[in-house]
This record gives C-alpha cells, sequence and structure tokens, in this order.
C-alpha cells in the first residue's frame, strides 16, 4: 500500500510537519493554575529579573497586579495598578477589562478597555507610569480607540517590529449584532497615538468559533506571524483559543483547522482557556498563559503551559492533538471510508505481520504522555497493537470489543522525547480498526 502523506488536523493547510524547537519541561497546564484565583485576561511583562502580570478587575480593582521571579509562583500586589481611569471613561470597575503593559524604554504603558461615556461603549485607553510596580495613571482627554459604529473596542495587544510598535484590538461588535474583526494599528513607540488606519485581519468565520473572535496575541516564529485569539462564549466551557499564520504582517492570516485549546482539549482539566498570552521563560523558551474557570464557576484563574514549535506552528504541552490514522504512514493495510470516523475514513485491514500504522507526532514537553486512540474492534475478543515509540517496542494497546464501525477511545502512557516523535501502531492479537490518535 503506497504510504499516505502526513498532516496534523490542527495545522493550517499550508502547514507540513517539520522540525521545530520544543520548551522545558517546567510548567504544564494539567498541573492546576498557577495562580488559583480570579485573573482573567493575563498580560505578562518581564523587567529584570521579574514578571509582572496584569489582569482584568477583580478582588475591588480595576486591574491587577502580580509579581514572580519564576513563572509559576506568584505573589499578587495590594495596590490597583490602575487606581483610577480617564476622565472619558465611566468609573465602574466591572467594566475594565484586559490590560496590556509594555516597556517603552524610559517608562511604561498599559493599554486598558473601559466603558466610553460618549458612545456607551467599551473603548481603549492609556495610561503610564514610571515602573511596573507604581500605579499608572491616565494620560490623553479621550480614548485611544473608540470605533463607537462597530460596537467599540477592547481586548488591545502590543506587537514591535523593526522600530515600529503596532496595537492589535477586537471591535466590539458581538455587543450589537455585528461582525468581530481583529485589526492591526500602528502607534507612537510609548503607545499613546495611532498612526494611520487600521488593517482587518481576521473575523469570526468557523463554526467552532460562535459569533466572536477576541483577544489576539501576536508573535513571530521560524520566519511566519502566529496570531493567537480566543472565541465564543467567555463565560463557559465553549470558550477556546485558536490561532492564524501568516508569512508577512499585515496578512493574509490562514487560521488553523481546529482551535488549539479547549476544555476538550485539556480533558476537563482546564474549562474555557483564553485571553491568552506568550511570554519567555526563565530558560529562554516560551510558555503561553491563559485563564480558565474553576470547577465552581466562581472564578477564571491563570494557568501557564509550555509552548512548543512545531516549524513555527503551535503545540502546547497537555493540550492533546488529533492525528488522522489515514494521513499517517500506512503499510500492508488499507485507508477505507468508514462511517462516524473523523472526516468517514479510518484504517482497516491491519491483519498481518508486517502490517503497521506509523504516526510522526510533536510534543513540546519530554516524559509521559497521553496516548488516546480511537478504534474500532469487531473481533470475537480484546485485539492488541504492539506499540513502538521512536523504533522501540514499547508493549501493546488493547482494545476491548466495540463492533466495527462503532468509534471507541483506549489510552496508554507513553514517554517521549521533546521534540517530534514516531509512534508506531502494529498488528498484535485479532483485529482492530484506526480512525486517529490523540496525543497529551
Amino acid at each position: 500500500m503506497p504510504h499516505t502523506r502526513i498532516r496534523r488536523l490542527v495545522a493550517t493547510a499550508a502547514a507540513a510537519l517539520c522540525l521545530g524547537l520544543g520548551t522545558h519541561p517546567s510548567s504544564a497546564a494539567s498541573a492546576g493554575p498557577v495562580l488559583d484565583r480570579d485573573f482573567p485576561d493575563p498580560d505578562i511583562v518581564k523587567v529584570g529579573d521579574t514578571y509582572h502580570a496584569y489582569a482584568t478587575n477583580a478582588d475591588g480593582k480595576y486591574i491587577q497586579h502580580a509579581t514572580s521571579t519564576d513563572l509559576l509562583t506568584w505573589t499578587v500586589a495590594e495596590a490597583d495598578a490602575l487606581p483610577e481611569v480617564g476622565g472619558w471613561a465611566k468609573p465602574d470597575r466591572s467594566l475594565v477589562w484586559a490590560p496590556e503593559v509594555f516597556a517603552t524604554g524610559s517608562d511604561f504603558t498599559m493599554h486598558y478597555v473601559a466603558r466610553d461615556r460618549a458612545t456607551d461603549k467599551q473603548c481603549i485607553g492609556v495610561a503610564r507610569a514610571s515602573s511596573p510596580n507604581s500605579p499608572f495613571r491616565p494620560v490623553g482627554n479621550g480614548p485611544l480607540v473608540c470605533p463607537a459604529a462597530q460596537g467599540g473596542a477592547i481586548d488591545p495587544a502590543s506587537y514591535t517590529e523593526n522600530g515600529h510598535r503596532y496595537l492589535l484590538w477586537k471591535n466590539d461588535g458581538n455587543c450589537c449584532g455585528l461582525d468581530t474583526w481583529l485589526y492591526l494599528q500602528e502607534v507612537t513607540w510609548d503607545g499613546t497615538r495611532t498612526i494611520g488606519d487600521p488593517v482587518p485581519l481576521i473575523r469570526q468565520d468557523r463554526a467552532w468559533e460562535g459569533s466572536l473572535i477576541e483577544a489576539p496575541t501576536l508573535v513571530k516564529r521560524a520566519g511566519h506571524y502566529v496570531l493567537f485569539y480566543s472565541a465564543d462564549h467567555y463565560g463557559d466551557d465553549r470558550y477556546k483559543t485558536g490561532y492564524a499564520v501568516a508569512d508577512h504582517l499585515t496578512g493574509p492570516y490562514t487560521k488553523a483547522a481546529a482551535p488549539l485549546m479547549t476544555t476538550d482539549s485539556f480533558s476537563g482539566t482546564v474549562r474555557g482557556p483564553g485571553g491568552q498570552d506568550v511570554v519567555t521563560g526563565p530558560d529562554g523558551r516560551d510558555r503561553i498563559a491563559f485563564h480558565g474557570w474553576s470547577s465552581d464557576r466562581t472564578h477564571r484563574a491563570m494557568y501557564l503551559a509550555d509552548l512548543g514549535w512545531a516549524n513555527g506552528y503551535p503545540v502546547v504541552n497537555g493540550s492533546k492533538v488529533i492525528y488522522q490514522a489515514e494521513n499517517a504512514v500506512v503499510h500492508h493495510a488499507i485507508v477505507r471510508d468508514a462511517p462516524g470516523a473523523l472526516d468517514g475514513k479510518a484504517v482497516g485491514y491491519i491483519d498481518h505481520a508486517d502490517s503497521y500504522v506509523e504516526f510522526t507526532v510533536y510534543v513540546p514537553t519530554p516524559g509521559p504522555h497521553t496516548l488516546t486512540v480511537r478504534y474500532g474492534n469487531g473481533s470475537p475478543s480484546t485485539s492488541t497493537h504492539h506499540l513502538t515509540i521512536n523504533g522501540t517496542p514499547s508493549g501493546e494497546v488493547r482494545y476491548p470489543y466495540s463492533g466495527w464501525d462503532n468509534w471507541q477511545h483506549t489510552s496508554v502512557s507513553v514517554d517521549l522525547r521533546e521534540g517530534w516523535n514516531t509512534i508506531r501502531l502494529g498488528k498484535g492479537e485479532w483485529y482492530a480498526e484506526l480512525d486517529s490518535i490523540e496525543v497529551a
């Protein structure tokens, strides 16, 4: 049987799998939050050896502030990082959201979201401070960005390149039955004035995004731009994180085929992951910070996970990635149409001593991972596949009876190295068909 091409369900159509760098095993979202209190929409900036995290209103503050030296242990400041909003804004703490803080070289700027008195829409304002620990004070006579006809503007994020600073933001169209777009707009280096017109990048156009996208975060890795964003309703398990990629700063951006982080991709250990930010850890490698709901729905805690790059495409430790069997290397077996299988295809007739299906998978963190196999077994008894990891026999995967085309899941623990790994499932006892595997 000819070998089929290999691809990942979450990759974009253009994302062929190639070598990429991973991250050090110092954090994992599945281990629990690093700050278990209401700390939504975290933004993290490093100043010297200290990380400063800022978050949406809670605990009687407009903007929260916490510090850490390792990204894992945090101390929450007693003072409000933004003691007052600008005169253009209503002094309502519940309407102050999603801060973005950055260093200008001489001081620090905060972009924040508040309710504009004139338009009664959420808009983006500016505050400044002499240090990341100092209280930020509003500047300017009005909001920085406030497209009232588009529903206002929220979720500011900063990106710099070649001496230019850019502001990313979302028009808050879902407030008013409008589309939600993520925009890129140049601003002055101190972030106090806009330069030129905003450039629309992407809008909600996938079923899994619900009625909105928001919370942009832009980074550049392996020569292309990666635009993270959150989607769907923030208040429950539907909230999730996706990404899009581009070869040029202003696009066009191509979205991944599936979200990067969801409640399901974390197997329920994180609920509604979103409001993300990317930060470089003490070891020089990337982490993704984000919030997720507590099990009792009382608060959105801050999580941190290792973030790896498969040729510039993100993989988050603890968030499972689906690899479909028909797109793996298939040897002496057959890809067939299969009712109920993902994309309607599966691999069957893995019936011979030399039959196997071989997957190439990427993980950002070495060590134990969970391999989950979606299978069908109509044999008269439990069937098995021999499991080989990176050329080393690693036991077997057992498949209880399910019936043919009745797809079920079974899981085993596997030890994987950082970066790329080869997982082979070969003929064992009786017979089983493969729909896909998941690695988390």
